[in-house]
């Protein structure tokens, strides 16, 4: 089995060993499910029908297929055919360096002139030709065959076609998500089919960002722990300070419990003295 179904997600941009930065497209893969399994002997030819995108919502009186797509993938006769029901992970078939073709329903342009739809170069902007820059010019012969022959390239409906782009190498994998060079057709959420179709032996791999998200997670952590340190010292601290405001206040309230017993002693000494001095 060399295909697998996907969903185009986003493009971004990434970087290899080499420092070169390269445009990549996302694409999910998770969610393909054999539904069927076609066999020489009943259908002759081999094949196994994988159904993808999960509908959430099924209404019990509707004929709908439980997912929003099913395509069949031809097997070759070595190949070992899965059982129904098994989920096909993407990691199990591709991995960083192949070479895929992905096909897809490129996005639909509406309907277009000769020059935007083929590349026409248009007519002469001179001699009072202004209505002529974007015309198609002739179509079709004289008396013979006195007719405009079929698949003239004129205006028409433009996009919305199935398209194949070749040769795209194979960035990254995991068991949901597949990084590949470039773009690929269609647009967000965009169903498409990769067919592995070689190998590049010449493929560098990417960046790994995996020593840039260790020395984060060590800041991280000492940040962390420096966060910890500081409430204990802190807390510490107020205990001291607490200790020492408990004593000052101890301290006043004894000095104010013996200022009054001063004073009495004072007020008797007074009347002593003037008892003695009558």
């Amino acid at each position: 089995m060399n295909s697998i179904l996907a969903k185009k997600i986003e493009q971004s941009q990434k970087f290899l060993e080499n420092g070169l930065r390269i445009p990549v497209t996302k694409l999910d893969t998770e969610g393909n499910v054999v539904v069927a399994i076609k066999s020489l002997d009943k259908n002759r030819y081999s094949a196994v029908q994988l159904g993808f995108d999960k509908r959430k919502k099924i209404s019990p009186k509707s004929n709908k297929s439980a997912y929003r797509f099913l395509r069949e993938v031809r097997m070759v006769d070595k190949d070992v055919v899965p059982a129904v029901g098994d989920i096909i992970k993407s990691s199990d078939i591709f991995k960083p360096g192949d070479i895929v073709n992905v096909t897809g329903i490129s996005k639909g342009k509406g309907y277009a002139g000769g020059v935007k739809r083929y590349g026409f170069k248009g007519g002469p902007r001179t001699h009072g030709q202004s209505d002529r820059e974007r015309a198609p010019g002739s179509i079709g012969t004289t008396t013979t065959p006195g007719r405009v022959l079929k698949g003239k390239r004129m205006a028409g409906r433009m996009g919305q076609d199935r398209v194949t782009i070749r040769n795209i190498r194979v960035v990254s994998v995991d068991d949901k998500h597949i990084l590949v060079k470039g773009l690929v057709p269609g647009g967000r959420n965009n169903l498409l089919i990769l067919k592995k179709v070689g190998v590049d032996a010449k493929a560098i791999p990417l960046y790994e960002e995996k020593v840039v998200e260790e020395v984060k997670e060590s800041e991280k952590k000492k940040a962390e722990e420096s966060k910890s340190a500081a409430p204990k010292e802190s807390k510490n601290e107020k205990t001291k300070e607490g200790k020492a405001e408990a004593k000052e206040m101890k301290k006043e309230e004894s000095e104010k419990a013996k200022e009054p017993e001063g004073e009495k002693i004072k007020v008797e000494k007074k009347e002593e003295v003037k008892e003695n001095a009558k």
